[in-house]
């Protein structure tokens, strides 16, 4: 009886990491990224243009230097896609931001994409996501992924 309770102590920690959203292989880079706020507060800029700043953290945590090579937000309402943003390596760098996080450092980034949304009402609807891509200097590819709240 014992074993099968710290067996499903086991099962329930395995599980609850799994849901970071944090994929990486042993030995290689990984990353984990926190979102700052979450929800994110929408910020009216003039009639129905809207802001939604945002900071993400990106965490070295498998021991290597890894290149972000992407972030990527995708928005939708139940199942339809309804817009989204990407950001690739060449374009956080214009921004003024490097793209390599050094082994178990960080790496922060602003974002403030503006869209056009019709009425504030949708914003309780909104599901969104965002997914950081990066490599580390084996070429290794990692991800992490955040789910995201609007307000």
């Amino acid at each position: 009886m014992r074993h099968s309770a710290l067996a499903l102590v086991f099962l329930i920690a395995a599980c609850s990491g799994a849901r970071s959203g944090v994929t990486s292989v042993p030995g290689r880079g990984a990353i984990a990224v926190e979102v700052s706020p979450n929800p994110i507060v929408a910020k009216r800029v003039s009639g129905n243009l809207y802001e939604f700043p945002v900071d993400v953290t990106v965490r070295e945590t498998g021991g290597q230097r890894v290149n972000v090579t992407r972030v990527d937000v995708s928005v939708s309402v139940g199942a339809l896609n309804v817009g989204g943003e990407t950001w690739d390596a060449a374009k956080i760098a214009s921004m003024g931001y490097p793209t390599s996080v050094p082994a178990r450092g960080e790496l922060r980034l602003h974002f403030a994409p503006r869209r056009s949304v019709p009425d504030e009402r949708y914003f309780s609807s909104l599901i969104a996501q965002l997914k950081v891509e990066a490599v580390d200097e084996s070429g290794a590819a990692t991800t992490a992924n955040v789910p995201l709240k609007v307000r």
